[in-house]
């Protein structure tokens, strides 16, 4: 039934494909609540340590600036728009030009989201904000960091799947790749919002 879906519904333009990712997708949304225990257990870590192990470092507010993390979020939040686009371009248009082209945009923003994050942490380690210093600096680079590694697992995934629609085609298995990397792109959207609003806002105001 179309209405059970657990992801991008394609009943009404490809039912065969539909049918099929069925439990597969469901399948998917299984493993993500397994990662998102992981993200869950990095974000009691870092609670805890934010306000006992600064080891007589610096503190949340002491570290951030808020203007790199906006723009970061800013990016990932129009990725997933332009994710959400090449899935509608997936569904209805069938037209391979163009979801490539949502795809690389896609790409391109997070991209950026990487680098900046990347070049974020290369400025605190020359500050001497490394996470040697405290339990602290250690659990905000675990969240942040694992956070970022699986956004650059995405983009490799993006790259991928760019490979094999030049190769393959809309084929039923591209397509049900494609709605799964859609899920977990979207997720750690989810996540990152966490992140910022958790860490960097409420670590601005303390």
């Amino acid at each position: 039934m179309s209405s059970r879906h657990p992801g991008i519904n394609l009943g009404d333009t490809d039912p065969a494909t539909h049918q099929v990712a069925e439990s597969v997708v469901f399948g998917f949304w299984i493993f993500l609540m397994s990662d998102l225990v992981l993200f869950a257990l990095l974000f009691a870590t870092y609670a805890a340590t934010s306000q006992h192990g600064l080891a007589g470092g610096p503190t949340p507010s002491d570290i951030f600036d808020l203007k790199s993390p906006f723009i970061e979020t800013m990016l990932l939040l129009v990725s997933s728009f332009t994710f959400g686009m090449a899935s509608l371009a997936l569904k209805y248009r069938q037209d391979r030009g163009r979801l490539l082209l949502w795809l690389l945009v896609t790409f391109a923003l997070g991209a950026g989201f990487v680098a900046m994050e990347i070049n974020d942490f290369v400025r605190m380690a020359g500050d001497g904000q490394t996470p040697q210093q405290s339990a602290y600096l250690s659990s905000f680079f675990a969240l942040v960091g694992t956070h970022g590694l699986h956004v650059s697992a995405g983009l490799i995934w993006l790259v991928i799947m760019v490979i094999q629609l030049f190769v393959f085609g809309l084929t039923q298995q591209v397509k049900m790749r494609l709605m799964r990397l859609a899920i977990f792109w979207h997720m750690l959207d989810v996540v990152w919002v966490c992140i910022f609003t958790f860490v960097y806002l409420f670590g601005v105001s303390q």
